[in-house]
């Protein structure tokens, strides 16, 4: 897989587990409640996976419509979640199993790519971070034993397609050696992609908790929990709904980037049922003309002001209008009643239909096009009208009954406190 493959998976997986699951507190328990590594030791004793099914996990996100996963084989814990001759401080040790063996399968059986995240830093093998910046010997013993960690993970499971680095404190690029990092870590997997938390860009960027594609752009991927944390917390129940991930979705369709969205199981390995049933109900939207979407999707522009070149769009209360050549999508977000509006319209429309129901009768007046909707569709999730037209779509209103026969604002004369 090169950066171009990878920026057209479109949505991903991630998967945070590790010891913070047992305690159930979010994934940086252990720094910010300055838990001692001995202590861990007695978490990682009563460490019991019994419910962590590999298969269940790729069979989720298939159902989802995901096309990649990115699994946390070591967090900032230092927990490694697979045999490793480096340390004790591993799951074979601790419950006979090897969680990253079980994925990385799973992943290949399920026909999904496959990332391995790896925490660069961590806060219990020593030397560790602090003493590395403080004393030269132990930044040498850090970074080897750093390095020697990677070397290891890649030869175990091999091929993947990913590495994705984390925990880049203390060290920018040249304190972590990255171009050496990269090169080695190739050498051993010629095909591998990196993210760029090393300190170097990598093959591709990771904004992290928003939506924004790079400048100039770059393969990128935005990494969104689905509540506020990225490991399992008992009492977080913010879950982001469906509606909010099909948004995320198509924001990062438009910038040409994926969107890498975090599931967080409990410490026995059981996926919270929330998320279960909001990557479900987002999968049923993609099967149902959503992933129609996902690639060469422009959005219809517009902005205050006198009329910009290439503008051809507008906001509609019941959800935004996408475009495809001569197609344009109407997401339905907010269900408009027993009949669609629509007005501003600049081009013929052919034909109106929707993936579940067919061709839907219209009726187009000039530049306003009333479609009858079937009462079925009020329970669908975010249902989509695709519009085939004689030319490319383009809506043009105003804050006004009717569009001006003289030049004038499209909305606002001056820049107004609207984000538009």
């Amino acid at each position: 897989m090169d950066c171009l493959d990878f920026a057209e998976l479109r949505y991903g997986m991630f998967i945070h587990y590790g010891l913070f699951s047992q305690l159930g507190r979010g994934e940086w328990v252990m720094n910010r409640e300055k838990i001692a590594p001995e202590q861990m030791r007695q978490v990682a004793v009563n460490f019991k996976p019994e419910h962590f099914s590999a298969r269940e996990i790729c069979q989720l996100a298939v159902e989802g419509g995901m096309k990649y996963l990115v699994f946390t084989t070591m967090h900032h814990e230092g927990f490694r979640l697979y045999p490793t001759r480096l340390t004790d401080f591993h799951s074979w040790k601790y419950c006979g199993r090897d969680l990253v063996r079980e994925i990385v399968d799973a992943a290949r059986e399920y026909d999904l790519r496959i990332g391995l995240y790896h925490s660069l830093n961590n806060w219990f093998d020593q030397p560790d971070a602090v003493a590395a910046l403080e004393n030269p010997e132990a930044y040498r013993q850090f970074i080897d034993n750093t390095f020697a960690r990677l070397k290891e993970l890649l030869k175990l499971f091999t091929p993947i397609d990913i590495l994705w680095y984390d925990g880049w404190w203390p060290f920018a690029a040249d304190a972590w050696q990255a171009e050496r990092m990269n090169r080695e870590l190739r050498e051993i997997q010629p095909g591998l992609l990196f993210n760029g938390r090393n300190g170097l860009p990598g093959d591709f960027r990771t904004p992290e908790g928003h939506l924004t594609a790079p400048e100039p752009w770059a393969p990128w991927e935005a990494c969104m929990t689905l509540n506020e944390h990225w490991g399992y917390h008992a009492h977080d129940e913010e879950w982001k709904s469906p509606r909010e991930v099909i948004k995320m979705l198509l924001t990062c369709s438009i910038g040409k980037g994926n969107l890498l969205l975090n599931i967080g199981p409990r410490g026995d390995g059981s996926i919270p049922e929330a998320s279960i049933q909001i990557v479900r109900q987002v999968g049923t939207w993609l099967k149902n003309g959503g992933s129609e979407l996902m690639q060469n999707l422009s959005p219809m522009r517009f902005s205050p002001g006198l009329r910009q070149p290439g503008e051809n769009g507008d906001w509609d209360a019941a959800g935004p209008c996408y475009t495809q050549e001569q197609r344009m999508f109407w997401i339905l977000f907010h269900y408009p009643g027993k009949q669609a509006v629509l007005s501003g319209l600049e081009m013929k429309v052919k034909a109106v239909s929707c993936r579940n129901f067919g061709r839907l009768e219209f009726v187009q007046n000039e530049d306003t096009i009333t479609i009858t909707l079937p009462p079925a569709m009020e329970k669908e999730l975010a249902p989509i009208l695709l519009f085939d037209c004689d030319r490319a779509p383009s809506i043009y209103r105003t804050g006004g009954m009717r569009v001006p026969n003289v030049t004038h604002p499209r909305y606002d004369p001056v820049k107004p406190d609207i984000k538009y």
